[in-house]
């Protein structure tokens, strides 16, 4: 019961971020996009992955980057070019893509800050404009192990063993408003929305 209406906040929390995109981008049927970060994996069934792909109105025009191999993702979206990839050695050239996309995925890079960085740079320097989300900090709610205050302990044991209990690994650095807005090389607009923040830029 938990999970399936967990499930479905999700749903709508990702549904309210897809708005958000086309509203503030009003992409059309030639604006390349790429989203870093997708999982192999279909999208429904509970599972609220890879759901930019599923409800983008043009996923011809989505190039999707993920680390693991993509078998199952390229046979649920056929019409998306799918990439094999480190999010933090992007293969493509610079300002290739109109717009970049990537949502919760930047709290789970490994390598600290600057491992944050580095893959925010990279997104930044392939698409000219770009939407980044992750979960808020300082909400005292954690979306990933769906238990409060979870997320404000250190680094360390305790934190560690609830992730395992709850299925993630161990890399969980999540960011507050300052901390997101650092790891871009130019000026965001850092929006605040309760249990998410979207950074968008350049401004």
């Amino acid at each position: 019961m938990l999970r399936q209406a967990a499930s479905r906040l999700s749903l709508r929390s990702r549904e309210r971020k897809l708005r958000l995109f086309l509203e503030l981008y009003r992409p059309g049927p030639e604006t390349t996009v790429v989203d870093v970060g997708v999982t192999d994996a279909p999208f429904g069934g509970g599972s609220t992955d890879n759901f930019f792909e599923a409800l983008y109105p043009w996923p011809e025009r989505i190039t999707a980057v993920g680390r693991t191999e993509l078998d199952r993702f390229a046979a649920a979206f056929p019409r998306v070019r799918a990439v094999r990839a480190d999010g933090r050695e992007l293969p493509f050239a610079d300002g290739e893509f109109e717009l970049g996309f990537s949502n919760a995925v930047v709290e789970h890079v490994g390598g600290g800050r600057g491992g944050q960085r580095q893959f925010v740079g990279e997104l930044c320097r392939v698409a000219r404009r770009v939407f980044v989300t992750t979960p808020n900090r300082w909400f005292p709610l954690d979306p990933h192990t769906l238990l409060p205050f979870v997320h404000w302990l250190p680094p360390g044991d305790a934190r560690r063993r609830i992730l395992r209990a709850r299925g993630f690994d161990d890399v969980l650095d999540p960011l507050g408003p300052t901390e997101l807005a650092s790891l871009f090389p130019y000026p965001v607009r850092v929006l605040n929305r309760g249990t998410t923040l979207v950074a968008v830029g350049p401004v």
